[in-house]
């Protein structure tokens, strides 16, 4: 079987977004992808791979011990879970890292304070070296980052609270 591609796994996550699933656990020729609604939810481990150096080391007893994810919330920064009256969220579309820049060294799209129209790029969210450009959607000026720069972000997520402008 040929091996799993960027393509096949983007087209995985489009559907998962798209349907009503809560949760997709998938393994295929190494390869494990877990992807669900619920923050908290974390892939059931060894369930069935031959190849553990591909699934998260979790050693819950020990988590200083644990190298690829620690036993806390691996979206790290307090997460805005209501927009403050007034306010506008601008949120992620799909899960994926969150960058403020277009490239490494480049300014950032946006900063405090600046006025945005609808069709502003506010930032780029990568998943499996796929980039994709986040607009603002409406009018305003920024007034809140929620996330840093590299975070691992979570569909649905608030990524920058606007004040409405006409």
């Amino acid at each position: 079987m040929a091996p799993i591609d960027v393509k096949d796994i983007t087209a995985l996550i489009q559907l998962f977004e798209e349907s009503s699933w809560k949760e997709l656990d998938f393994e295929m020729d190494g390869t494990h992808i877990f992807l669900s609604t619920d923050a908290a939810a974390r892939p059931r481990l060894g369930a069935t791979s031959s190849q553990p150096a591909t699934q998260l080391d979790l050693d819950t007893k020990h988590p200083e011990k644990s190298e690829l994810v620690s036993t806390a919330d691996p979206y790290k920064k307090a997460t805005i879970d209501e927009v403050p009256e007034g306010m506008v969220a601008v949120r992620a579309r799909n899960l994926g890292t969150f960058y403020r820049s277009p490239k490494p060294g480049a300014p950032p799209y946006i900063q405090l304070d600046q006025t945005v129209g609808e069709d502003t790029e506010m930032c780029l969210i990568e998943v499996m070296k796929l980039f994709t450009a986040l607009r603002a959607g409406t009018r305003g000026v920024v007034r809140q980052i929620c996330v840093e720069d590299g975070d691992m972000i979570q569909g649905d997520q608030i990524l920058f609270l606007l004040e409405p402008t006409e």
